[in-house]
């Protein structure tokens, strides 16, 4: 049976980048053809498959559906405004633009210390457009840039929940998880933009899909433009927001328990973040008009947009939840569990668990379960040691994403990438990125244990 599971993932995998890339056909359609040939084939009872697929689907699209409609707003506003390529003039002032993926692996790495990576790479999208566009260069660098900075603190460094849950399952010191988990995810970070600079940079994908490029005098001028000050509201507002609740829910309570904890508990989730980032969007043209607003404005084309990445993200969702609920995690998981590995272990079970059903935080969550009773046993009992088993189950749950994961349709979709593209530069670059992450924390063992 779990020959089976495995051989049944393989060939998912090889369905979807086959009638997606070669057949052309909607990844909607795929990925809901997979969940349930997946979950029929593996022998789970019919009625469970169909739970999972809406329970997949209707999970991911109410944790994360708003969100895209509103960054994409978003994303509509500072793009037709000239408020994006204002930003993006003015980071390159700084960064140059030989170091605009740079700019974006650093700028994704802080901003997924608090944040999901999905939202923000949902809050970053438009910006990350306008730097590719205005340095003259392939968005597939920025974009993998961007998202392999985001993946490597949102997957090693508290307080995004999965790093958080495996300390506690693991009775690891928090402080040190964080401060493990900060620099050996700057230096997998680093280890992304290299792959973004010399492997997605080669690949050609425009930044602006025909007729989805701003307005002539937007795109090539900023001069009627917002300020810089005023283009950057609309993103960090929001994380602001996010940051704000994270540091509230931190376990020391460092803002109390008083009406403003109350208060950013509302205003802290992404979606309230993200809707009041629409607010001070709407601030950008020059001249607000009623028509931007109506279903033939702006607006109305930011939500047929997003309506196409919702379906696929949840389809990628659906798939997720069949192979989640097949049992496929806890098969790889006890089958990789008795290999005596040292650190590499917490590393290779919880790849092996992130690539079979495509969450990071269940992977974290299940592999951190599997290796609490283990730990005495392969001399990982110490302070620092249990801090650097959590960092690689981290490291672990980056490898690698594909099209069981929200991420790559999140990644791919508002990066104007194909499937095909997404797997080889998505999938190999949090391949990559991972082994970059899991070797550091081996060589950091081998001097510290």
């Amino acid at each position: 049976m779990s020959m089976l599971l495995v051989l049944l993932l393989l060939l998912s995998i090889a369905f979807i980048v086959f009638t997606t890339a070669y057949l052309k056909l909607h990844p909607f359609l795929a990925l809901l053809l997979t969940a349930f040939g997946f979950g029929i084939l593996s022998g789970m009872p019919l009625a469970e498959v169909v739970k999972s697929v809406n329970e997949g689907f209707g999970g991911t699209i109410g944790s994360i559906g708003i969100v895209i409609i509103a960054g994409t707003i978003i994303g509509v506003f500072l793009e037709k405004s000239g408020g994006a390529f204002r930003l993006a003039a003015s980071i390159l002032r700084v960064t140059g633009q030989r170091n605009a993926p740079l700019a974006m692996s650093i700028m994704g790495y802080v901003v997924s210390i608090p944040v999901f990576c999905d939202s923000g790479f949902v809050i970053l999208s438009s910006l990350n457009k306008a730097v590719a566009k205005r340095a003259g260069i392939s968005l597939a660098a920025t974009a993998i840039a961007l998202a392999l900075g985001l993946y490597a603190t949102h997957t090693m460094v508290p307080p995004t929940p999965g790093p958080v849950a495996a300390a506690g399952i693991l009775g690891a010191d928090l402080g040190l998880v964080i401060l493990w988990g900060m620099i050996i995810g700057l230096i997998a970070t680093l280890g992304g933009w290299l792959f973004a600079i010399t492997v997605a940079a080669r690949i050609e994908v425009p930044p602006y899909k025909e007729g989805e490029i701003p307005d002539g005098a937007a795109e090539l001028s900023v001069e009627n433009a917002p300020s810089t000050f005023m283009s950057l509201l609309p993103i960090v507002v929001p994380i602001i927001l996010i940051v704000m609740l994270s540091i509230a829910q931190l376990p020391s309570k460092p803002l109390g328990t008083g009406p403003i904890v109350n208060v950013l508990s509302f205003l802290g989730q992404p979606v309230v973040a993200l809707l009041i980032g629409v607010g001070f969007a709407l601030l950008l043209p020059k001249k607000l008009d009623r028509n931007m607003l109506s279903t033939d404005g702006y607006v109305g084309a930011a939500v047929i947009d997003a309506a196409i990445i919702i379906t696929i993200t949840g389809a990628g969702g659906a798939f997720g939840k069949v192979l989640q609920n097949s049992g496929i995690a806890k098969v790889i998981g006890d089958s990789l569990a008795s290999a005596n590995l040292g650190l590499w272990l917490p590393f290779v079970i919880a790849a092996g668990i992130k690539t079979a059903q495509g969450s990071s935080t269940v992977a974290i969550i299940t592999t951190a379960g599997l290796m609490a009773p283990l730990l005495p046993a392969l001399g990982l009992d110490g302070d620092i040691a249990k801090a650097l088993v959590v960092v690689a189950i981290g490291a672990g749950s980056m490898v690698v994403s594909h099209a069981n994961d929200s991420f790559f349709w999140v990644v791919t979709q508002f990066s104007n990438m194909d499937v095909k593209t997404g797997y080889r530069l998505q999938t190999l670059g949090t391949l990559f990125q991972g082994l970059v992450a899991a070797t550091t924390v081996w060589i950091v063992g081998l001097i510290l244990l």
